[in-house]
Order: C-alpha cells, then sequence, then structure tokens
C-alpha cells in the first residue's frame, strides 16, 4: 500500500481505489466533500508538479467521472481541488513513489484515457448546503431550496425562501467570482432561462467570492447534476461549452429602477407564472405581490 499524509490531507492506495482524506485545514470544499474512495477505472492519470517548497500531487480523473468536476468545469482553485495534495519537501520522494504506484495500476489494469459515458463517483452527501453572499442554497436529493439574507434584493426577500423540485430543473450552472466580477449558482427551471442578472433572479444565488465558504455552492450544483437524468449520462467535451446542459440566456447589462412602473408590472408576471408552476405557495405568492403592489 502507498502512502503519503501531509498538512492538507491523506492520501493513500491499495491497487484498486485512491482514498483521499482532507486534513483538518483543508479548503471548505475539501472537508464538505469529507473522504473520497477513487476506483482506478475513474483514473486518466497521475502527476507530481515539483516546485521549490515541495510539490503537488494531481490526480486527473476521465471526464465526466466526477460530479463536482462537471459541475466546477475547471474553475476551481488547487487549494479547494480534492484532487490536488500540497506535498512538503521532504516528503517528494514519497509522492514520487506514489505517482509510479497508481501509474503501474493503470498500466495493469488497461484503464482507458477516455471519458466515461455515466459518473463513476457518487457525488457530494446528502443533504448538501452551499453558501451565497446573498444567501444560502440546501438541496436534499429531491427538492433544492433558497434562503436569501439581509443582503439580498428586495425581489428576492420579499417572497421570502424558494423552493422547488428537482423535477423542475432543467440544468445547473456554478460561476465562481473571478476578479471584479461576481460569481453565481444558477438553476435553470424547464420552462425556460430567467434573463434576469442573479442578483434579482430567484433561481439563483449571487457569489461575491469574499470568503472561501462561498466555494461550497458548488456542491450543490454537483449534487443536482449527479441526480439530473440528462446529466448523469452526459460526457465531458474536451473542448466544449460547460457540460452543464443549456447555458442560461445572456442577462441583460442593467436592470431599470425598483420603481418603474413596466418593471414592476413585468414583476408581476414573473410571480403568477412562478405561482402557477408551483415555486411559490399561496402564502409566498401573496406576500410578494402584496409587496409589489405597494410600491405601484
Amino acid at each position: 500500500m502507498a502512502e503519503i499524509i501531509q498538512r492538507d490531507g491523506t492520501w493513500t492506495f491499495d491497487g484498486e481505489t485512491v482514498r483521499i482524506v482532507p486534513g483538518g485545514k483543508a479548503h471548505p470544499v475539501r472537508l464538505a466533500l469529507g473522504e473520497l474512495a477513487v476506483p482506478v477505472e475513474a483514473l486518466a492519470g497521475i502527476s507530481f508538479e515539483p516546485d521549490r517548497k515541495g510539490g503537488r500531487l494531481r490526480l486527473r480523473l476521465r471526464g465526466g467521472a466526477c460530479p463536482v468536476l462537471r459541475a466546477a468545469d475547471g474553475r476551481l482553485k488547487d487549494g479547494a481541488d480534492p484532487y490536488a495534495l500540497a506535498v512538503e519537501r521532504d516528503r517528494t520522494g514519497v509522492a514520487e513513489y506514489f505517482v509510479d504506484e497508481v501509474r503501474n495500476a493503470l498500466l495493469i489494469e488497461q484503464v482507458p484515457e477516455g471519458p466515461v459515458d455515466r459518473f463513476l463517483l457518487p457525488g457530494p452527501s446528502l443533504p448538501v448546503s452551499g453558501g451565497g453572499s446573498d444567501g444560502t442554497a440546501s438541496f436534499d436529493g429531491e427538492t433544492v431550496r433558497l434562503t436569501w439574507n439581509w443582503k439580498a434584493e428586495e425581489s428576492k426577500t420579499a417572497g421570502g425562501p424558494v423552493s422547488f423540485p428537482l423535477s423542475r430543473i432543467a440544468g445547473v450552472r456554478w460561476l465562481p467570482s473571478m476578479g471584479l466580477e461576481n460569481g453565481s449558482l444558477r438553476f435553470e427551471p424547464v420552462e425556460g432561462p430567467v434573463s434576469a442578472p442573479p442578483k434579482y433572479d430567484t433561481y439563483s444565488l449571487e457569489l461575491w467570492g469574499m470568503s472561501k465558504k462561498e466555494y461550497t455552492a458548488v456542491l450543490v450544483a454537483a449534487a443536482v447534476l449527479a441526480r439530473l437524468p440528462q446529466a448523469r449520462t452526459a460526457v465531458d467535451a474536451p473542448a466544449g461549452p460547460p457540460a452543464l446542459t443549456k447555458a442560461p440566456a445572456p442577462a441583460p447589462a442593467a436592470v431599470p429602477p425598483a420603481d418603474d412602473h413596466d418593471v414592476l408590472l413585468r414583476r408581476l408576471r414573473e410571480l403568477g407564472e412562478l405561482h402557477r408552476a408551483g415555486v411559490l405557495t399561496d402564502d409566498e405568492f401573496s406576500t410578494a405581490k402584496q409587496a409589489i403592489l405597494s410600491r405601484m
């Protein structure tokens, strides 16, 4: 058995499975994922990347094998990547030995490097939740629930928390904040993409990137993806668009002032559609409707 123990976590390999256990001070995404068991058939390769401080072990999974990687679509930082391990200088020899053991197993088992037609890892354990700047998303395997906090726009808080079953979701897309650009966790309803920016969209969380914990929103996206029938058998394309079903339509550059009469009328129509679709309860619809009418 090959084993390497570092501050960020412990990796072991028994010839069939790479077992990954995060360390106590690992990134919140890795801590929330917990222990991972990666079968050899899910691996496309492994490498050790040396640097002046030691280096980094990195597993390369076959396309489509892991719902977390599918949801992240290459946007995870190294610290949040469960398949990367920082290695100290005095353990580089152990890391190289670990690489040799895994590579030998891949040769013996003749595991192809190409993509797979189904997820080979189960994804995050349920229930799962992830924080955003203006609220929290949670998923229990059947229902997604978005709960708003005090930083959310009134267009969201007026209707209270939003819940919708998995059957009402056509796709999900996670984008972390990058530079001055805010990110989002966005659910696409089966009726079609919502045109409003995430800041105003009741199907979305906005991510400002001010806390590492916001990255845990990717786990909600991964858990939903792992249970969407149209995503289970999808295969990652090497150079294609994110493999998260359809991408939302481009958002408008700006939103008119909240007291604009046409905006309020459009919001009333949107609330009516959500109510008829079963996304909003009678009480939620009534509360949101009264809040908008009071501003007209």
